[in-house]
């Protein structure tokens, strides 16, 4: 060092920091790309990590699922709307005119007694309901107590205003049901679905002619209860035991008896039949399933032919016990299908098809859901000992 000159030692000096500066510059960059991203991505990161994808979209399912729903049921009612139709029953009624009188005019000249006399008759609308189209060839489905008046006439009124002849074709003798038919082609079914696989708490849509007046009013509500049973008030006939009714917070009012009550896919699961008058939002309807074969009957037939069995029976744990009347009536009818399929008085019937039958599942109820000419395979257990017989159902005659 001692022997450097001046300007060497300058010259070294220089060197030195220029050394300096660049390594200093080159560490500083290096600990800049290397430091923590901006706060903001951090909370974002942290944030995706608590919160899953599929979190993500579970959160966003319920506004998907309820536009979905609205607009499921928009579909719906625009699909069946020129399908459910007004049911009008109408009469020849008496026209009454009123009078005056004065039996006494020389006694009491001004005193009028008033009188009333018939003075022809007139057609007038005595009753409504609603129904729907199962077929496109005019079939209609409605309730029974829609159409019990035998002596009145009736008609049904389109979504669109046209007023068309309807003809009762049949009348279930044990069922709320009936079937209309309309002249004509070309009218737009509704599809049915499957009453047995529907779930408490499933979506439902109900239309019917609300108070008589209010043609194809709309309500949604959920499936309450299902196999339901009360007893129904209101008809001509006197109040009606009714089975293996679906239960819905749907409004149901006054002339909505008749109408479909359908799902989200638009086929008919039940036709609306009564509401409580002593609670909200309690209505009932029939199952599809019941009609079915009502509606295979009038196609084939018809009419209605209702199957049965030819038996007395009390229930009893493990199924029905054939047994005598309360007047000694005889336990098997003679030439019923029991009789010609050997069964005889104390058998107890464990199964019919495969169903136990019992308290919960009645024989009417199985009975509703097979036609005339249907095998039935039943278990049997007489003297302790089970056996397998076969019965072919028949119509049920007119005085049983």
């Amino acid at each position: 060092m001692d022997n450097l000159t001046k300007n060497q030692l300058i010259m070294l000096v220089l060197l030195v920091s220029f050394v300096t500066s660049l390594v200093t510059g080159i560490v500083t960059v290096s600990l800049v790309n290397q430091t923590p991203a901006p706060f903001t991505q951090t909370i974002n990161r942290v944030i995706e990590k608590m919160v899953p994808t599929e979190n993500k979209q579970q959160q966003a399912a319920p506004l998907t699922t309820t536009l979905t729903k609205e607009e499921s049921i928009v579909k719906v009612v625009k699909d069946v709307s020129s399908s459910v139709v007004s049911v009008v029953a109408t009469k020849d009624l008496p026209v009454i005119e009123e009078y005056f009188i004065n039996p006494f005019p020389d006694l009491f000249p001004d005193v009028q007694i008033p009188q009333y006399r018939q003075k022809g008759t007139e057609k007038k609308q005595v009753s409504s309901g609603t129904g729907f189209f199962i077929s496109k060839d005019g079939l209609l489905l409605t309730n029974k107590h829609v159409v019990e008046d035998t002596t009145a006439d009736y008609s049904i009124v389109m979504n669109d205003g046209r007023k068309l002849d309807a003809k009762v074709l049949a009348r279930d003798p044990f069922q709320d049901v009936a079937i209309l038919k309309i002249e004509g082609k070309d009218f737009v079914p509704i599809p049915t679905g499957d009453s047995n696989s529907l779930n408490v708490g499933q979506t439902v849509i109900a239309i019917g002619n609300a108070l008589g007046e209010f043609r194809n009013t709309v309500s949604v509500g959920i499936i309450s209860g299902l196999h339901r049973s009360v007893t129904a008030q209101g008809s001509a006939s006197g109040p009606e035991e009714l089975e293996e009714l679906i239960q819905t917070d749907a409004a149901i009012n006054p002339g909505n008896s008749g109408g479909p009550l359908l799902d989200l896919s638009g086929k008919v699961v039940g036709i609306n039949v009564a509401r409580a008058q002593s609670g909200e939002n309690i209505g009932f309807a029939l199952t599809i399933n019941i009609a079915k074969r009502d509606i295979n009957d009038a196609i084939d037939f018809g009419k209605i032919k209702y199957p049965y069995l030819g038996i007395r029976y009390k229930v009893v744990d493990n199924g029905l016990l054939l047994t005598k009347g309360p007047q000694g009536e005889p336990a098997i009818e003679s030439n019923g299908p029991a009789a010609k399929a050997g069964l005889k008085e104390n058998d107890i019937i464990l199964e019919l098809g495969g169903v136990k039958i019992n308290q919960q599942n009645t024989l009417a109820h199985f009975l509703s859901q097979h036609r005339v000419g249907d095998k039935i395979e039943a278990k049997i257990l007489r003297d302790g000992k089970e056996i397998r017989v076969t019965v072919i159902l028949e119509e049920r005659p007119a005085n049983i």
